[in-house]
């Protein structure tokens, strides 16, 4: 719609659509009868365009003129409602709130009408789920769990911003805010299984979020899932199921990786990948259907979302191997591509294998030979996990967690060592070797 004599039509109409759409909602709430409440559906929608109407005349004085009116009007409502018969002792002031917000909107419309649209659908929507909020904030969550939230909101939303953003020296070179945002991740890992654990119960929970916070560190999910377990033995096994599922997610980034970098160097991983893919769920649901996996069922998660200072220790714990990796990479160099995906595997196996394909798509390395570097920088970080395993979770769990890595280094590898035994050799062995004989 056009403006008609400067007045934006369009403006307007999302106002009448905001205010009988907060409208109907509180209609449908103010009741029946002598104790029914007094703003409704028209109340709401008249608040609306006049917010919208003084806004559109361009005339400031009006417009704080009309939000002055609905406050007074809220307010008369509120005494009047409070002075009704059967009326409860605090019945509250959303609806004289809403009615406020709905004026705002309704001034809002005439300049930024999308954004009045979206504001007043979410208005709408925290109205309508009255009961649910009420039920989540009394008796679904706990006040630990507040406190946790809390912390980590303020953790993340309020230190992290403050921490300087360079290397410092007396730090080996470490960055504090990335070294405060790894703690900040953890201790999102951890809450994250928190969570899980009480919406699907402890073994499907802490598997799904193992996968998908897999996606983000795999290193810091198996440093989580140890924590979980030292603080709440009977989820050891549903905690180093989690942990496994975390090395399918980082197998599949592998994956993603080399087809974005270097798509000739997928034919050659593929094998390795799905192997290891394969071997990581099978330990993974192994580790489920343990004996003593069935004692966590049904049990909803004790203790706190997430400890903050096995977080602290992880984060500094991993800083260090960065730092002294950094310093071994700077004395021994990284002409070697071996030596180098080593060395990169103990902080990120992915960062390993970008160098890598980098390295075959400039033409250093052929594509057959992106294997084995790859496989050497999981294996690497395949230590560093089973290192943070054991610092966070105590010996059963590094204990287990050792065994199923074991498994799975064993299947990402057995590809390569079939390969040179020559029992199954890749894809462009394979077209080398025909290439060979043509030319013979």
């Amino acid at each position: 719609m056009t403006d008609v004599n400067g007045v934006p039509l369009a403006g307007l109409g999302v106002a009448l659509g905001c205010g009988l759409l907060i409208g109907i909602e509180r209609e449908r709430r103010k009741g029946s009868g002598p104790a029914r409440a007094i703003a409704g559906v028209r109340t709401f929608t008249l608040a609306s365009l006049a917010g919208a109407i003084a806004q559109a005349l361009g005339q400031p004085l009006l417009v704080g003129a009309g939000a002055l009116l609905v406050l007074l009007l809220a307010a008369a409502a509120s005494l009047h409602d409070r002075r009704m018969p059967g009326r409860d002792a605090d019945p509250g002031v959303t609806t004289e709130l809403a009615l406020f917000v709905t004026f705002l909107l309704g001034v809002l419309a005439i300049e930024h009408a999308a954004l009045a649209a979206g504001a007043a659908v979410v208005v709408a929507l925290l109205l309508s789920a009255k009961a649910g909020l009420h039920r989540f904030s009394t008796e679904v969550l706990s006040a630990d769990e507040l406190h946790d939230a809390l912390l980590l909101a303020g953790a993340a939303l309020v230190v992290l911003p403050l921490i300087p953003s360079h290397p410092i020296d007396w730090l080996a070179g470490v960055d504090p805010r990335r070294l405060w945002g790894l703690v900040v991740l953890l201790m999102i890992l951890q809450a994250g299984g928190y969570v899980a654990s009480r919406a699907v119960g402890p073994n499907l929970g802490l598997a799904l979020s193992g996968l998908a916070s897999g996606f983000v560190s795999s290193t810091a999910t198996f440093a989580a899932m140890g924590g979980r377990a030292r603080a709440e033995p009977a989820l050891l096994p549903a905690c180093v199921a989690g942990a496994l599922c975390s090395n399918v997610a980082t197998l599949i980034q592998l994956g993603v990786v080399a087809g974005a970098v270097y798509p000739p160097a997928f034919a050659v991983i593929v094998p390795s990948l799905a192997a290891g893919t394969i071997a990581a769920g099978a330990v993974a649901l192994l580790s489920l259907r343990t004996p003593d996996g069935a004692a966590a069922r049904g049990q909803r998660p004790a203790g706190r979302a997430f400890s903050v200072g096995q977080a602290l220790l992880f984060a500094v714990l991993l800083s260090s191997v960065t730092a002294a990796v950094s310093f071994a990479a700077s004395r021994f160099g990284r002409g070697a591509a071996d030596v180098g995906a080593a060395l990169a595997g103990f902080v990120d196996v992915h960062a390993a294998a970008a160098s890598i394909f980098a390295l075959a798509a400039g033409g250093t390395l052929a594509p057959a030979d992106v294997l084995r570097p790859l496989l050497l920088g999981f294996t690497t970080n395949t230590a560093s996990k089973l290192v943070a395993a054991s610092a966070a979770g105590g010996r059963q769990y590094g204990l287990r967690v050792a065994a199923g890595l074991l498994v799975l280094a064993a299947a990402v590898w057995s590809p390569w060592v079939a390969g040179q035994l020559g029992y199954h050799p890749t894809p462009v062995q394979a077209s080398r070797g025909h290439d060979t004989r043509e030319q013979r």
